[in-house]
C-alpha cells in the first residue's frame, strides 16, 4: 500500500504539466507573471520600489477603477438630513456608530494584505534591477505607456531613483521552447488588436546574468515565429519586440514609438522637456540626483 502510494506521488511529480493551448510549462520561477522591469540607481532599489508602487497605483486606479468604492450615505457630517431639519440626539448617536463603521471600514482597506494588491515586488538580488509584477486586470505594457506619455508632456517623473521601464506581457523559463511559446502568445495578442497587415520590426533584447542561451539563438527563435509579412528593420522600424532575459527568467512585449519615447527612460524624457540646465537646477531630480545617474550603465 505504501509502495503504490510512494509510486503515484513520484508518477505526479514528473508528470509534465501543460497550458490550454498545448504547450508544455518547462519548469517554475521566483519572478512570475506580467510586469516591469525598472532600471534604477544604484543601492536605491528599495526606495524605487516604493516610489513606483505610489505612481502605478494611482494610475491603475484611474485606468482600471475598482467596484463599490466611494459609497455615499444619505446623511452629511452636519447632522442635518435631506430635507434640512436638524436631527434629534438619537439620530446624531446612530449617525456618529455609523461614522465609526465607516471609519473601520476604510482602515480594514487600507491595511488589506499586500497578496489582494496590484502590484508586487519580485527580488531579484542584484542591484541597479527591480521587477514589480502585475496583478489581472493591469496590462503592464498600457500601464507604462500612460506614465511615459504623462512624463513626456509635463516633463515630470514623479520618481527619483527609477531611471528605465521595460513592460512584459508575461515570463517565461529561459529555454528556447518556453520562448517560442511565450513569444506566439504575444504576437497573437498584438496582430489581435493592430489591424495593420505588416510592419518594420526590431528586436531589442536584452540579456542579464544569464550565460544558457547566446543572444543569436534568443533572436533566432523570435525571428522564426514572425509572420512572413513582417520583415526586419534596424533604422526605421515601427514596432520594437521587447525581450528581456535575467537569469532563468525571460519577458517579452511588443511595442510602438519606443526610441521616440527615449527607450521609455523617465530621465531621458523629462531632460527633453525641461532642458538640460532647467532639468539640473529645479526639476524634479536635481544635479545630485544626475551624478548617481552616470554611475549606472543603463
Amino acid at each position: 500500500m505504501g509502495d503504490n502510494k510512494r509510486s503515484g506521488a513520484s508518477t505526479d511529480r514528473s508528470r509534465k504539466r501543460y497550458r490550454s493551448d498545448g504547450t508544455p510549462v518547462w519548469g517554475k520561477r521566483s519572478i512570475d507573471g506580467p510586469g516591469v522591469w525598472v532600471s534604477c540607481v544604484k543601492g536605491k532599489e528599495k526606495q524605487t520600489v516604493g516610489e513606483l508602487y505610489d505612481v502605478f497605483e494611482h494610475l491603475a486606479a484611474e485606468m482600471w477603477p475598482e467596484d463599490g468604492a466611494g459609497d455615499v450615505t444619505g446623511r452629511d457630517l452636519r447632522g442635518d438630513d435631506a430635507t434640512g431639519m436638524v436631527r434629534d440626539d438619537e439620530e446624531e448617536e446612530e449617525e456618529e456608530e455609523d461614522l465609526e463603521k465607516q471609519i473601520a471600514k476604510e482602515l480594514a482597506a487600507i491595511k488589506r494584505p499586500r497578496k489582494e494588491q496590484r502590484f508586487a515586488n519580485c527580488l531579484t538580488n542584484t542591484t541597479c534591477v527591480v521587477f514589480i509584477a502585475c496583478k489581472a486586470p493591469v496590462d503592464p505594457v498600457r500601464l507604462v505607456l500612460k506614465h511615459i506619455e504623462n512624463v513626456r508632456d509635463t516633463g515630470v517623473t514623479h520618481t527619483r531613483y527609477t531611471l528605465r521601464l521595460t513592460p512584459v506581457v508575461n515570463t517565461c523559463v529561459a529555454n528556447a521552447p518556453e520562448i517560442k511559446s511565450l513569444f506566439q502568445r504575444v504576437l497573437k495578442s498584438f496582430t489581435s488588436e493592430d489591424a495593420e497587415p505588416a510592419y518594420r520590426y526590431k528586436i531589442e533584447l536584452r540579456m542579464r546574468n544569464h550565460n544558457t542561451l547566446s543572444r543569436q539563438a534568443v533572436i533566432d527563435t523570435i525571428v522564426e515565429c514572425m509572420p512572413t509579412e513582417y520583415t526586419v528593420d534596424l533604422e526605421h522600424a515601427q514596432v520594437f519586440v521587447l525581450v528581456e532575459v535575467f537569469k532563468s527568467v525571460c519577458g517579452i512585449s511588443i511595442v510602438k514609438d519606443y526610441y521616440e519615447l527615449q527607450k521609455f527612460n523617465v530621465m531621458e524624457l523629462a531632460n527633453l522637456k525641461n532642458g538640460e540646465g532647467k532639468f539640473a537646477e529645479g526639476g524634479r531630480v536635481g544635479a545630485n540626483q544626475q551624478t548617481r545617474i552616470r554611475e549606472v550603465k543603463i
